[in-house]
């Protein structure tokens, strides 16, 4: 038979369930609140991060364009600092790398592309920097290095033609014709129409005794 309980004892039974199970109600509010609270912190503390991190990255900018390398590197240290898991860091990175370069102070640059390479956001920088880098050590007479850099290479996707292009001019320094004339080509097939700079391609191999076909004869 059911129980039949009349307005007091249902009463007394919610005040007795509360006694019992009251602060655990009140602690679960608390921390639901307290995590909403959090997150919406959270959120908030994002934003003004990423807003600070650009706003040192514009100021890093406008003083390297206006040629005053010394009085960016305390922007660009900030972001390094305080920002560094924000895409203007490593952005700052290659910007740096660039004005060190056009400073002579190419083993700065050098560390600046191997701190993208590896640590860069996001990791399409990283493609854009390890193939910076290969070029610069190229130039530097380190064809070994350069070659050990763009073949540590891990998803290129949509980098394949600048890549192959670059493995070509490696391996022509380092006297591998064979190689270099293949890389071209995959180079020169990886582009697609209107892309990149065939005609530079073609010379490139031509240059290594391949007959590029006349593509006016067939148009």
């Amino acid at each position: 038979m059911a129980e039949i309980y009349d307005a007091h004892e249902q009463g007394e039974i919610v005040k007795k369930w509360l006694r019992e199970n009251g602060s655990a109600i009140v602690m679960g509010l608390v921390i639901a609140f307290g995590g909403l609270f959090g997150f919406k912190q959270w959120q908030l503390w994002q934003v003004n991060n990423k807003q600070a991190a650009f706003a040192e990255f514009d100021v890093m900018s406008q003083l390297l364009s206006a040629g005053q390398l010394d009085a960016a590197v305390g922007n660009f240290q900030n972001l390094q600092d305080s920002h560094s898991k924000t895409p203007y860091a490593s952005l700052a990175a290659l910007q740096m790398a660039r004005a060190r370069l056009e400073a002579s102070q190419v083993d700065l640059a050098i560390g600046h592309y191997r701190q993208v390479m590896e640590q860069g956001r996001p990791p399409a920088i990283r493609i854009v920097a390890r193939e910076r880098l290969a070029r610069l050590l190229l130039d530097q007479g380190q064809p070994d290095e350069a070659l050990q850099v763009i073949q540590g290479q891990g998803e290129i996707a949509g980098f394949e033609a600048i890549y192959a292009e670059v493995r070509g001019d490696i391996l022509v320094a380092l006297g591998q014709q064979a190689e270099a004339i293949s890389a071209y080509q995959q180079a020169l097939d990886s582009l697609e129409a209107g892309a990149g700079d065939r005609a530079m391609l073609a010379l490139k191999l031509e240059s290594l005794g391949v007959i590029m076909p006349d593509e006016s004869a067939t148009s």
